[in-house]
């Protein structure tokens, strides 16, 4: 999960830069096919919350969790392990600004 601080002002410059550097990352995983799905995501001002308590649906606008940082994107990888995982989260464009967490699916 690649989070970013949506208040970060890139110039239109800084914005081709990392979005080409993005794409020549998610390239490389997909040329080696450790890459199985990912995409950027809507701003967290998009975000519907649902939820269902004692029966009722609830639905409100907006994030969840009043942070900083938001999900900006995501990607599901297949690598050997842990460490090529981390290795190649560090090589994220992203981690340079903002964080990307990496987290094991459940097998």
């Amino acid at each position: 999960m690649v989070r970013v601080d949506e208040a970060l002002q890139m110039s239109p410059e800084e914005q081709v830069a990392h979005m080409a550097a993005v794409g020549d990352w998610t390239g490389e995983l997909d040329r080696r096919g450790a890459r199985l799905l990912g995409n950027r995501l809507r701003p967290a001002a998009d975000a519907v919350i649902v939820q269902v308590r004692d029966g009722n649906l609830l639905v409100s606008d907006g994030p969840y969790a009043e942070a900083k940082e938001q999900m900006g994107g995501f990607d599901v990888i297949e690598v050997a392990d842990h460490e090529e995982a981390l290795a190649t989260a560090s090589r994220h464009p992203g981690a340079a600004y903002g964080t990307v967490e990496v987290r094991p699916i459940w097998e």
